[in-house]
């Protein structure tokens, strides 16, 4: 079986960025792998495409450009935002908004976006909301530790039902 359309696919993997041997990013190991469906768009494009026809237990190594992953830091994504939006019963919970911090928020039309915070003044908060992988290319090493058929369920919810542990049935 080779990973394809509608397979659930586990892969293990180390992601540095900006050269193979850059600083790493993130560790998949095989006790807790990435699993997903291929082909349903769920992550990254390139990331699918580099991985359609690879076998069982087969290794890869690809990289994927900025401009193909999360595309380049933008100067429109920092914005100032004034400080009562952070305002709860009439005071702003400095826990909360310090820099480094990352907040979620909600952009005019209600999608969900995080923010991290790189300044804070007596009248507004500097955030960042470029994906803090923006900019950045990004280096793959790993391996693929499973594919199976995907279940019908599992294609209809777009997403994976693991060990009968998933279940959208009303008690």
């Amino acid at each position: 079986m080779v990973v394809a359309n509608n397979k659930v696919v586990s892969v293990t993997y180390e992601l540095r960025k900006n050269s193979a041997d850059g600083e790493i990013i993130e560790i998949v190991k095989e006790d807790n792998p990435l699993v997903y469906i291929a082909g349903i768009g769920s992550l990254l494009p390139d990331f699918e495409a580099n991985l359609m026809g690879k076998k069982l237990d087969e290794s890869f190594s690809f990289s994927i450009p900025a401009d193909d992953a999360y595309g380049p830091r933008e100067d429109a994504a920092i914005i100032d935002i004034p400080l009562q939006v952070f305002m709860v019963d009439g005071a702003v919970d400095y826990e909360l908004v310090k820099i480094g911090q990352t907040i979620p928020m909600r952009d005019q039309d209600g999608n969900r976006l995080n923010g991290i915070v790189l300044d804070v003044n007596e009248t507004s908060v500097k955030m960042d909301f470029n994906h803090p992988l923006a900019g950045d290319d990004l280096f793959f090493t790993g391996k693929v530790v499973g594919i199976r058929d995907a279940t019908q369920e599992e294609l209809e919810h777009g997403h994976v039902h693991s060990h009968g542990a998933h279940s959208h049935d009303e008690d």
